[in-house]
């Protein structure tokens, strides 16, 4: 029991060590590497970042010819960085498990890994270190994947209270729907009185919030139009065809590199959104449904 208490403990290395089963794998480590980072499902933890410590153990698959002291023929420690800084800038995440299963799914992509260590601990949180360790395998028998851009290049529309309201509403969206193209529907801020909070990010959440509302006004207006908020559901549904109203908060929220506007900018935040899905295009609809094409 002793022993088993000072491995739950130990840096991944010794635990690497411990449960090899007396197959003989060279291993590379990154000890101690600390990065800022804005992450964590509480409200506390949203727009500041905090310490977060990784460590992480690579056993690898031995070579055959020999290294002859060249960077190519190892599984290099950039490669474990790297993983790191590609999952942290992907998007923003609330839970260290989620961060720790994408660093080893990318690291176990490298053809050398076999088995990888991610141990990753908040370092500001408490008076210790709070944190989570996974051990994750090769699957030998998986398929390579190779990245497809199949993305659907969507119509981006922006429609005014008045278009929302219109009694030509159902024609036109008769007409989105029989396009070749998928189209997102945006909306701004409803035309009622939205509370005034005295902090920023209260604020952002309030005008977004509002702006959700708005959107379930226009989704009641025609049942084609179906509010999405996260980025698999709306890529689920341009490649179904459905009309999508974007509710902006959790993808706004939550992404690593944010809209540079206020939240209740919502044309604004429309054409950033148009930027993270790859619009094809914007277009303005006001309320005689006639559509002004912007620059995405």
């Amino acid at each position: 029991m002793t022993n088993e208490i000072h491995l739950a403990f130990a840096h991944p290395a010794e635990r690497a060590a411990a449960t090899s089963a007396g197959v003989p794998h060279d291993r590379i480590s990154l000890r101690d590497h600390i990065v800022d980072v804005e992450i964590g499902a509480f409200q506390s933890e949203r727009g500041t970042t905090q310490r977060v410590c990784f460590n992480v153990v690579v056993e690898v698959r031995s070579r055959l010819e020999p290294v002859e002291d060249d960077v190519d023929r190892i599984l290099s420690y950039d490669r474990v960085t790297d993983a790191i800084a590609l999952e942290l800038a992907a998007e923003r995440l609330n839970l260290l498990e989620t961060l720790a299963e994408r660093v080893a799914e990318r690291i176990l992509l490298e053809p050398q890994a076999l088995r990888v260590f991610v141990r990753i601990e908040k370092l500001d949180r408490g008076p210790g270190a709070l944190g989570v360790e996974i051990v994750r395998q090769r699957d030998e028998g998986a398929a390579v994947l190779t990245e497809v851009s199949d993305d659907p290049h969507p119509n981006v529309y922006f429609l005014d209270n008045a278009a929302i309201g219109s009694p030509r509403l159902k024609a036109w969206l008769d007409r989105i729907e029989a396009q070749d193209r998928p189209g997102v529907l945006c909306v701004g801020l409803p035309d009622v009185s939205v509370p005034n909070a005295a902090h920023v990010m209260a604020q952002r959440r309030i005008d977004l919030l509002a702006i959700e509302q708005n959107a379930w006004v226009l989704a009641g207006r025609d049942a084609r139009c179906v509010v999405v908020n996260t980025r698999t559901e709306l890529d689920w549904a341009m490649k179904q065809g459905q009309i999508s109203v974007w509710a902006p908060s959790k993808l706004v929220l939550d992404a690593v590199q944010g809209p540079e506007v206020e939240g209740r900018d919502a044309r604004g935040l429309c054409a950033w959104f148009c930027g993270e899905v790859s619009a094809h295009a914007l277009l303005h609809v006001d309320g005689g449904l006639r559509e002004t094409a912007v620059a995405p």
